[in-house]
């Protein structure tokens, strides 16, 4: 199928064909549950970002119902995640909001682009090992930059840099405001307990807390003492002035082509991150649902999405794996859950923006400590010594780039890493061997035999030295076996034609056997396979040895071996 036949069908279309009565109720309590659920996380990963809560609300809302009316995935929840956080920081640091803006913008276009284009299934050759790099990477940036508020610290303005980061907060370890470090303490506890703690309750009252996630515990619980005890610790309505009970209205970023030049990396960023998060997500999802999902219009999904939220004043969005399994464990059948969880957030903020007032930023700061530790595979550490030595390497190195530098650099330097030592790798499986052949009537041609194994590419033409010594004795015939040869690329195919032409010099021929479907088809569409001539090229060698036989016995009595076997044209 060609990359250019054009498809576009979200997975809600197919989902309505059987949907039953009895599904909607099970979508709507699910959904509701998200929504609940993504109500802390938007706000969190707003702040996080750099950017007002209200902001992670909107991204939540507008992508969410975007993500799950368009995408390819049944139960996928879109939303602000926390792979975003160290990223989206960072760009508002360097280049402002109103550039993020337009980043994000530029990268939905993009996004959609690798869909139309079908390009969704690339993103599953990113390796392991980077992608348990920058996740573990991205978790310890997002710990790092919630310090300050779990610890009350007075600090104006967090720099973007880790390194920086953690001097900034060793400066400021004298101004901890301690009420704040309890309130963070107390949401870490709330959030931790919380699943354990209905379990001796009646079993009515069970159920419906089992619903409620300890995240939004936390949040009330938390919001409810700031409120009541009057206590003395920075809040959303202290920072930021609260949240508006409204939806911005919609108004274009300021845009200009040279600002959009100075965009590429961050457009890039943003794009790949997300197509890697949301596709990761989903595949996490089939698994669950035994399902599988469309990642062309989950990407497409995207891309609309993070090109429509910046209108709004929204952040970059993507696939979210804790409300998406929260979304699969609540019962949801369908996308309308998502949409159901999109409007939940919605209502919310029309009818109790003006609650928010008095959530303390220590309990935003204590929830994304909690997603940031869960988020992280940290057991990949101490199981590295399992692994290659390449494998470490890659890991730790992606690891390390995306803590000191950014996401960008650790995935560029990471994928050229992988790219290289999968070259080695390839490089070191593929080797020549002398052949022995059975003896030949005399008189007959002088016949040396070769045969090639693995991959002739850039990186392992070198095997074919041996061939191209001078100092090698001279044969009439060089046969080269490649039935064991699965690729061959264009410098593969250069030197096979720089070996032909040396032969052809020293009075030599090359005769080709038992070349698989793609070299094959590489010889014959650069014109190497007539360059051979129909005795230079053969299905086998034992139709190469007979031809050469019966050539040698119908050449002219007392012309020269060296002259009496035609090579083809050169």
């Amino acid at each position: 199928m060609s990359v250019f036949d054009f498809r576009f069908r979200p997975r809600l279309v197919d989902s309505l064909k059987t949907y039953r009565a009895s599904d909607l109720p099970a979508d709507i309590s699910a959904g509701i549950t998200v929504g609940v659920v993504a109500l802390p996380l938007a706000m969190a990963f707003g702040i996080a970002s750099g950017v007002k809560p209200e902001q992670g609300i909107i991204t939540a809302i507008i992508a969410g119902f975007l993500i799950s009316a368009l995408g390819g995935s049944r139960v996928q929840i879109g939303g602000p995640a926390g792979a975003f956080v160290a990223l989206l920081y960072a760009i508002v640091e360097r280049y402002g909001l109103a550039n993020l803006l337009i980043a994000t913008f530029m990268a939905g276009i993009l996004m959609f682009g690798m869909g139309a284009l079908k390009l969704g299934n690339l993103v599953r050759f990113v390796p392991v090992a980077i992608i348990v790099g920058f996740t573990n990477g991205i978790a310890v940036v997002i710990a790092l930059q919630q310090i300050k508020d779990f610890l009350g610290l007075s600090i104006e303005r967090m720099p973007s840099n880790s390194l920086s980061q953690i001097a900034t907060l060793a400066q400021s370890l004298h101004s901890i405001n301690w009420t704040a470090l309890v309130i963070g303490l107390a949401t870490l506890a709330i959030v931790i307990v919380w699943p354990k703690a209905y379990q001796d309750m009646p079993r009515g009252w069970r159920r419906w807390v089992a619903r409620a996630p300890g995240t939004l515990g936390a949040l009330v619980l938390c919001t409810l003492a700031v409120k009541l005890g009057g206590l003395q610790v920075e809040t959303i309505g202290s920072r930021f002035g609260g949240i508006p009970q409204s939806l911005p209205a919609f108004a274009l970023p300021a845009f200009d082509w040279q600002t959009a030049q100075n965009l590429v990396a961050p457009t890039l960023a943003i794009a790949l991150l997300g197509a890697i998060e949301s596709l990761l997500c989903a595949r996490m999802a089939d698994g669950m649902i035994d399902d599988r999902h469309d990642p062309n219009q989950e990407l497409m999904a995207q891309g609309i999405a993070n090109f429509i939220v910046p209108f709004f004043g929204g952040i970059a969005a993507t696939g979210t794996i804790a409300r998406t399994v929260t979304n699969v464990r609540t019962g949801a059948r369908s996308p309308i859950a998502g949409i159901v969880h999109a409007f939940t957030l919605l209502a919310i903020v029309l009818l109790a923006a003006p609650l928010a007032y008095d959530i303390p930023l220590a309990t935003l700061a204590g929830i994304l400590l909690f997603v940031a530790w869960n988020m992280g595979e940290w057991r990949a550490f101490p199981h590295l010594r399992q692994y290659s030595n390449n494998y470490r390497i890659i890991m730790v190195g992606t690891f390390a780039l995306t803590v000191v530098f950014d996401l960008t650099v650790a995935v560029e330097v990471g994928l050229v890493l992988a790219s290289l030592f999968f070259i080695v790798r390839v490089a070191s499986v593929t080797r020549i061997e002398r052949l022995v052949l059975p003896a030949t009537p005399t008189p007959g041609p002088r016949i040396e035999a070769w045969r090639l194994f693995g991959s002739l590419f850039f990186g392992s033409v070198h095997r074919l030295e041996p061939l191209l010594d001078p100092e090698r004795p001279r044969t009439d015939v060089l046969l080269l076996d490649l039935h064991q040869l699965i690729n061959l690329d264009t410098t593969g195919l250069d030197s096979l034609q720089t070996l032909h032409r040396t032969l052809l010099r020293r009075g030599e021929r090359l005769v080709i056997v038992g070349a698989n479907e793609q070299p094959l088809s590489l010889m014959r569409r650069s014109g190497f396979a007539v360059a051979l001539g129909d005795s230079g090229l053969f299905e086998s060698m034992e139709a190469a040895l007979a031809t050469l036989a019966s050539q040698a016995q119908s050449a002219a009595p007392g012309q020269d071996s060296l002259t009496r076997f035609e090579s083809g044209p050169s």
